[in-house]
């Protein structure tokens, strides 16, 4: 049985008047959440993407990290450095995968699969032309994401949509924390690590479009929706950023970590 619950310590709470989480968004149920008597251990669950089935594509910011941008500027066609504005791509999810799920590495036909840990955004309630000083009344909470994707694809359509929507490589977990959990805004350390070699360390305070900026400008004449889910960027060490570069092959395990959020453990396939 699928359900929702809240997590205190190893303990879930199984919620029991919202069935999923982007209901208990929509209804703002936070508040007047109903709780089964009975407890469940963490090892006894598995546990699923908190947001399995997005209503929308993900919003993603392209180059948010300064060092991430600089590794990349001579790997990518049209990839002019640090960019001046915040530049937006949508990923297509109809699925999302959780902590332990697999990913399809497609190694029959690509060979260019890359990882980028991300501090992903769960919107808590629609919002147009959203001032910056009034972002932090938007989040819902935080989530840990892996925006995989296949390089190959990004630079020969000269574009991200193809090369970051390939089926399985929207990764989210291993829960959402609510923002009242977590200092506004976010300085987190955040991390990712292949076969135990840390690939990525930083912290989320590098962004060079905070949270503040994004909400004001992606808003600006576009609504955002309760339970819209915005990727905010990875910092540098991705696998094209090396040389050679280090891109992942079935049999890898990624680890990707957030600082007060959880670990975000996928096996690609």
């Amino acid at each position: 049985r699928t359900r929702i619950g809240k997590l205190e310590g190893r303990t879930i709470h199984a919620i029991e008047n919202f069935t999923t989480i982007l209901e208990l968004i929509e209804h703002s149920g936070l508040e007047r959440l109903e709780f089964s008597p009975q407890t469940l251990e963490l090892e006894a669950v598995t546990l699923l993407a908190p947001i399995p089935q997005p209503r929308r594509n993900l919003i993603c910011l392209g180059k948010n990290y300064k060092d991430h941008a600089l590794e990349l500027k001579h790997k990518i066609k049209t990839n002019l450095g640090v960019p001046d504005e915040p530049i937006y791509f949508t990923k297509l999810a109809h699925r999302t995968v959780g902590s332990q799920g697999s990913v399809e590495s497609y190694f029959d036909r690509y060979q260019t699969m890359d990882y980028e840990v991300e501090l992903g955004i769960i919107v808590a309630k629609e919002g147009k032309d959203i001032p910056p000083e009034k972002a932090e009344e938007y989040i819902f909470g935080y989530t840990v994401g892996n925006d995989f994707c296949m390089r190959e694809l990004q630079t020969n359509h000269i574009q991200w949509f193809k090369g970051k929507s390939l089926d399985t490589h929207s990764a989210l977990g291993p829960v959402i924390v609510t923002a009242d959990e977590i200092q506004y805004p976010p300085d987190l350390r955040i991390t990712c690590q292949v076969n135990g070699e840390v690939r990525q360390d930083s912290r989320t305070s590098q962004l060079i479009f905070d949270i503040d900026r994004i909400f004001s400008d992606f808003s600006k004449g576009t609504t955002l929706l309760p339970g819209d889910i915005i990727l905010t960027g990875t910092p540098a060490g991705v696998g094209m950023g090396f040389e050679p570069p280090k891109f992942l092959k079935p049999g890898d395990e990624v680890v990707a970590e957030i600082e007060g959020i959880g670990k975000l453990i996928n096996r690609i396939r």
